[in-house]
C-alpha cells in the first residue's frame, strides 16, 4: 500500500536528511540480521490483489476514491489511478489449508469491492491490462488524489528530464511518448508474498528469481494495450517503460532501470539488495521517519525502518525483498513476487500462486547449489522469453538443459511443485486441485492471453470492422467468463454475438473504426507519386503531412483527374507537386469524436474521407467505404438474429 504522507524532496536539506535516515535504517537492519532478531522458523504467505473498475460499457470507471470513502475498510487501498483498487489479504501460515484460506479471503475481499463498486454503477474486473483503455484515460486527471502518487509523478518525471517513451514490439508495435507515469496504471497484478527465514533468505531469493520465468509462462494474461497485440504478458515491457527515469546519458552508461529483474545472483547476503538499490537509485520521495533506529535495536526494540521501506517501494524489482513488522510487533523478511498478472479468475490466480509456492518449497530442500547449476543470464532470459512468448517460450534450465515451456512445466516443474507443497504439509486435495489447473492450462495451450487473441481472431471472421471495434465485446466476454469462476483453460472463445449492445460500443467513436495504416505524401512530392499510391493501394484520398507528422492537406482522386484533364501533369522540366493541388483546409475529426458526428460532418461537407488528427498529428483516416462496410456488417447481424 505504501506511505501516503510524503514530502517534496526538491528541498536539498530534506533530501539530505532523508538519505541519512535511509542509511541509518540499513545499519539497523544489519544489526537485526546479525543478532538473529528477525522472525525465523516459520513461513507465511499472503497477497495483494489489484483490480480494474469499469462501467457497463467496459470503459474505466474513475470511482475508486468514492468507493474507499464509502467502505472505509483497512484492507482496501487506492492505487495510482482512480480506476484501480487494491485488496490486501491476511497472511496465513504456509501449511495445511492455507491455499484454500487465501482463496476464501480473496473472494470475500472481491465481494466487498464489488458491493462498493455497484453503488457507483461500476464493476470489478481482474485482468493484467484492461483491453478498453485509451491514451486519453491516462491523464493526470485520472490519477488518484493521494499526495504520494502526485509527488512520485513529479519526482520521476523530473528525473527523466522529459516524456516517458513506451516502445514495445510484439505481434504489432506500440511507440508512444507520454508526459506522466500513468502508463503504470495500465498494469494490475496478483502480487504474492512469501515470508522467509533470514538464515536461508539468500537462497530463497535466488530460487524465486529462477522459477518466476516458468511460472509466468503459464500465467500470461495481458496481450493487448491500446488496441495493439504485443507481448503475451505486455505488463512486463510496459511497466519497465512507464517508470524508466533514465536520461540519454544514463542509457549510454547502461544504467539499470528502476523496474528490473536484476543482473546477478545474490552472493553473500540479502543486504546486497538493499545496498544496491540505495547506491544505484536516487531518493525520489520522502516521508516522516523514526529517529535513531539503531538505538531502538540495541535497546531490544523493533524499528519500523520507514525510510528504507519507502525507498524500497520506489525500486520495482519483479521479486522484491521486503522488511515488515507484524501487527504483533514481530519483524520479518518476505519476498513479494510482482510478475504475475491479475485474473483471469480467482482460481487461476491461486493456481499460479500454488505453483510458485511449491517450487519455492521444493528447491530450497533439493537444490543446495542452485546458483551453480543455472546461470543468472539464463534465468533472466527465461523471464523475458516467458513474458514475450508465454507457453511458446524456450527455456534453459538446470545444468544447461533446454526445454520448451510446456515440456519443462509438465515433466519437471509440476511434479517438483507437488513435492514442495507436500513437504510443507499443504492439504493434498488443495495441492492437486490448483496444480491440475496449471497442467490442464498448459496441455490445452489456452492461457488468458491466447484466449483473448484467439477470441479476437474468431470474432473478426465475417465481421467488417477494425480490431478496436471488437475490444469492448471481448472485454464483456471476459467479464462474463470471469463471473462463472471456471478456470481459463475451459472457456469458450468470445464471439461477440451474445450481446449486440457491447458490439455496438466498438463503433461508438471514430478512433475505434479509423484506419491507422495511412499512406501519405509530402507537399514537395510530385503528383505522379500521389497518383501511383492511390492506384497501388486502391484509395481515393491521400493525406499530406510534413516531416513532423502534422496534417497540412489532402489530395483527392478528383483533383488528380482535373489535372490530367487540363494536360498539366507531364512537364518534365517543372513537374507539378502535391502542394499545388492539395486541399489545405480538410475537414478533420479527433479520435474521440462520436462516429455519428463524423457521419454528419461528411454529409454536411460533402466529403467521402475524413483525416483523424490528435494534437495536430495525423493518426488515422476514415472513409465512406469504412462506414458502409460497418453498416453492412451490423445490418447483417441484425437480420441474422431476427
Amino acid at each position: 500500500m505504501g506511505e501516503q504522507d510524503v514530502s517534496n524532496v526538491q528541498d536539498q536539506r530534506a533530501l539530505q536528511a532523508f538519505t541519512k535516515a535511509l542509511l541509518e535504517d540499513v545499519h539497523a537492519l544489519e544489526l537485526l540480521l546479525e543478532g538473529d532478531l528477525i522472525e525465523s522458523g516459520v513461513s507465511r504467505i499472503g497477497a495483494e490483489q489489484e483490480m480494474f473498475l469499469v462501467h457497463d460499457r467496459m470503459r474505466p470507471a474513475l470511482v475508486a476514491p468514492e468507493i474507499l470513502e464509502d467502505l472505509k475498510h483497512d484492507r482496501l487501498a487506492s492505487e495510482l489511478a482512480r480506476f484501480n483498487l487494491e485488496a490486501n489479504l491476511l497472511p496465513v501460515a504456509f501449511g495445511a489449508d492455507c491455499l484454500s484460506q487465501m482463496e476464501k479471503d480473496l473472494n470475500d475481499m472481491l465481494a466487498l469491492a464489488r458491493q462498493g463498486a455497484a453503488k457507483h454503477k461500476a464493476e470489478v474486473l481482474l485482468c493484467g491490462i484492461l483491453p478498453t483503455l485509451r491514451k486519453g484515460d491516462l491523464g493526470i486527471e485520472s490519477m488518484s488524489p493521494s499526495p504520494r502518487y502526485h509527488e512520485l509523478n513529479r519526482a520521476l518525471t523530473q528525473l527523466r528530464g522529459g516524456d516517458f517513451q513506451i516502445r514495445i514490439k510484439g505481434l504489432e508495435e506500440l511507440n508512444m511518448l507520454h508526459d506522466n507515469v500513468m502508463f503504470e496504471a495500465c498494469n494490475t497484478s496478483f502480487q504474492i508474498h512469501f515470508q522467509i527465514d533470514p538464515k536461508d533468505a539468500l537462497r530463497r531469493y535466488n530460487i524465486a528469481q529462477a522459477v518466476t520465468g516458468p511460472v509466468l509462462a503459464a500465467a500470461v494474461n495481458s496481450p493487448l494495450l491500446l488496441g495493439k497485440r504485443l507481448w503475451q504478458e505486455t505488463r512486463i515491457a510496459l511497466f519497465e517503460g512507464s517508470l524508466d527515469t533514465r536520461s540519454e546519458v544514463h542509457l549510454q552508461r547502461e544504467q539499470q532501470p528502476r523496474v528490473q529483474f536484476g543482473d546477478a545472483w545474490v552472493r553473500e547476503s540479502v543486504m546486497e539488495i538493499f545496498r544496491e538499490e540505495i547506491a544505484r537509485f536516487r531518493v525520489v520521495i520522502a516521508a516522516d521517519w523514526e529517529k535513531d533506529p539503531v538505538s531502538i535495536v540495541r535497546k531490544g526494540g523493533v524499528p519500523q525502518l520507514s525510510a528504507l521501506r519507502l525507498h524500497n517501494g520506489t525500486v520495482y524489482r519483479w521479486n522484491r525483498l521486503c522488511y515488515g513488522v507484524s501487527t504483533e510487533g514481530v519483524p520479518h523478511l518476505r519476498i513479494e513476487n510482482r510478475a504475475l498478472p491479475a485474473g483471469p479468475t480467482v482460481v487461476d490466480q491461486m493456481a499460479n500462486a500454488a505453483f510458485f509456492f511449491g517450487l519455492m518449497s521444493a528447491y530450497i530442500k533439493d537444490c543446495p547449489h542452485f546458483e551453480k547449476r543455472l546461470r543468472f543470464e539464463d534465468a533472466r532470459l527465461n523471464f523475458f522469453a516467458a513474458a514475450r512468448y508465454g507457453l511458446g517460450a524456450q527455456f534453459t534450465w538446470l545444468d544447461g538443459k533446454t526445454y520448451t515451456a510446456p515440456k519443462l512445466i509438465l515433466e519437471e516443474l509440476l511434479p517438483k511443485a507437488m513435492e514442495g507443497l507436500n513437504v510443507a504439509g499443504i492439504d493434498e486435495g488443495d495441492s492437486r486441485r490448483y496444480l491440475d489447473i496449471i497442467a490442464q492450462r498448459v496441455r490445452s495451450g489456452q492461457t488468458g492471453s491466447t484466449w483473448a487473441l484467439q477470441s479476437l481472431r474468431s470474432m473478426s471472421r465475417g465481421t467488417i470492422g477494425k480490431q478496436d471495434a471488437l475490444i469492448p465485446a471481448l472485454t464483456a466476454s471476459l467479464m462474463e467468463q470471469q463471473a462463472s469462476g471456471l478456470p481459463v483453460h475451459s472457456w469458450p472463445l468470445a464471439s461477440g454475438k451474445s450481446d449486440e449492445s457491447r458490439m455496438r460500443e466498438g463503433f461508438r467513436t471514430v478512433g475505434q473504426i479509423m484506419s491507422k495504416d495511412v499512406f501519405t505524401v509530402r507537399p514537395e512530392d510530385i503528383i505522379d507519386l500521389a497518383a501511383n499510391v492511390m492506384d497501388w493501394k486502391h484509395v481515393r484520398h491521400v493525406p499530406v503531412e510534413n516531416n513532423e507528422g502534422e496534417l497540412i492537406g489532402i489530395v483527392s482522386h478528383r483533383a488528380l483527374l482535373r489535372v490530367v484533364a487540363r494536360g498539366l501533369s507531364h512537364d518534365r522540366e517543372s513537374p507539378m507537386t502535391v502542394q499545388e493541388i492539395m486541399r489545405t483546409d480538410p475537414v478533420t475529426a479527433a479520435p474521440e469524436t462520436p462516429t455519428i458526428e463524423v457521419i454528419r460532418l461528411m454529409k454536411e461537407h460533402k466529403v467521402s474521407c475524413l483525416p483523424i488528427v490528435d494534437g495536430g498529428q495525423l493518426v488515422g483516416i476514415v472513409t465512406e467505404r469504412d462506414l458502409n462496410d460497418i453498416a453492412a456488417s451490423l445490418l447483417e447481424r441484425i437480420l441474422e438474429s431476427s
